[in-house]
């Protein structure tokens, strides 16, 4: 059945003159990415391990902010890489008072496929697949005691996939959006130009 709806998707984007489109660029902001769960993870054990007199509020997360391209080897698959920045702040407190701040960077780079399994003029669906790695920037300062302060750097294995994204627009500029999981995020919106 999965092939027959292949083929069928195929023949019909072969006579809307549509296969010609070769490349596509876009840009994405998402929600609830891998790097954002490992960071509350990490905070829950801080926490834990201070027995709760060690805690992390005032936070704000930025990102996470990806830019893809896909070039397209086929009318059903394209193959490209996405790349991710987020950044995280927040306030360290000690017994409910203020000592430190920190901050975390995520930047990720994630060679990728994307399956396109309906490809019309104005309006597609497709999933996508991504491995690769994000390095990763941790920062803790320390207003009571400099000696605490913690600047490390570290490469870690990430990923994308995005079960479900739907397109919609013009030919060449449509906005997207999709539901998956990994570093892009749960939910990820954008817009993406195709030429």
């Amino acid at each position: 059945m999965a092939a027959v709806a292949i083929m069928t998707a195929m023949s019909a984007q072969a006579q809307s003159g549509y296969e010609d489109i070769k490349h596509e660029i876009g840009i994405s902001y998402g929600a609830l990415s891998n790097s954002t769960w490992m960071s509350m993870g990490e905070d829950l054990g801080t926490i834990m391990g201070s027995l709760g007199h060690v805690t992390y509020n005032d936070g704000s997360i930025f990102g996470a902010l990806g830019v893809e391209y896909f070039y397209h080897v086929s009318p059903l698959i394209g193959v490209g890489a996405i790349a991710t920045y987020t950044r995280e702040t927040k306030d360290i407190f000690y017994r409910d008072v203020k000592c430190g701040e920190a901050e975390n960077t995520y930047i990720s780079l994630l060679p990728a496929v994307k399956i396109d399994w309906l490809r019309k003029k104005y309006f597609g669906m497709y999933s996508k697949a991504a491995v690769g790695v994000t390095l990763t920037s941790k920062k803790e300062d320390y207003t009571d005691d400099s000696s605490k302060d913690i600047s490390e750097d570290n490469v870690d294995f990430n990923w994308q996939a995005s079960l479900i994204g739907l397109e919609a627009g013009s030919p060449n500029l449509r906005c997207y959006f999709e539901f998956g999981v990994g570093e892009q995020g749960i939910f990820v919106g954008g817009v993406r130009f195709k030429f």
